[in-house]
């Protein structure tokens, strides 16, 4: 497992980079920033990308389901939420209460490594438009599920399978009999071979849940890999990009930006 998957101060910082270097530049092509827009976070963690929103002007909303994260995230943002500039909740989304919790729509949305642990991702997206702004956009980062990485092997507590490409794309009772060989709790694993997503889903998706793509990127090597392997981020070639199925088992990361039709 990657050292600073426990070290949540140095993973916080991270974050909080890739989004200003990344994240940002990449939504403000399309939809520039303005003091005082809201962005919500679903699965915000300790709140790392939202620090880079909220240094820019924004308001912020942290949606997490686990209660420890919402935590060191209050900590980390201590000076913020004083400031009423960011706030929290720790709840699943789905019990969110819209209009009694959110107080408002969101000019942002954004769900980064997110949408590949969510199960039913179409009623997700759906809903979304509930609380989002009419002229609003919803950001999407996540690693197609057959690209080399993309069952997260890379949490696996052996180093041998944490480095192993492409291993999860095996049949359920092969990849869950070397997790087991291995000693690895198969739980999270399994969860995600079951809710990973390809590029061409995820456009399916938002097609047939009343959105448009706006921006998209993407990735032959991952931003976030400069800190996990110390490669600079490339984007893949545009005629890699352009052949569906294909791109998936090479592209390492994309960027997506939607908006309602």
């Amino acid at each position: 497992m990657f050292e600073f998957h426990s070290d949540k101060k140095r993973y916080f910082d991270m974050q909080a980079e890739n989004a200003r270097q990344y994240l940002i530049p990449f939504i403000e092509q399309t939809f520039p920033l303005k003091q005082g827009m809201r962005v919500l976070e679903i699965g915000c963690g300790e709140a790392g990308v939202l620090k880079a929103f909220t240094d820019k002007g924004c308001i912020g909303v942290g949606v997490e389901l686990h209660d420890f994260r919402i935590e060191l995230a209050k900590e980390f943002m201590a000076e913020e939420v004083r400031q009423q500039k960011i706030s929290f909740i720790s709840k699943d989304i789905y019990k969110v209460n819209v209009d009694e919790e959110f107080s408002g729509r969101f000019d942002i949305i954004v769900l980064k490594d997110v949408i590949e642990h969510i199960f039913d991702q179409e009623k997700l997206i759906a809903w979304m438009k509930g609380f989002l702004n009419p002229s609003g956009v919803i950001f999407f980062g996540f690693p197609p599920w057959q690209m080399p990485f993309g069952g997260h092997q890379q949490i696996c507590q052996s180093k041998f399978l944490s480095k192993l490409p492409y291993f999860h794309l095996l049949p359920t009772f092969l990849y869950k009999g070397i997790l087991k060989m291995f000693k690895e709790d198969p739980t999270e694993l399994l969860e995600i071979k079951e809710t990973g997503i390809s590029i061409e889903r995820f456009e399916k998706i938002t097609k047939q849940t009343g959105y448009k793509i706006v921006g998209k990127l993407h990735y032959l090597i991952n931003p976030i890999y400069i800190y996990k392997f110390g490669l600079q981020p490339r984007k893949q070639v545009k005629l890699i990009s352009a052949i569906p199925y294909v791109r998936d088992y090479f592209t390492t990361c994309v960027y997506y930006l939607i908006t309602p039709n």
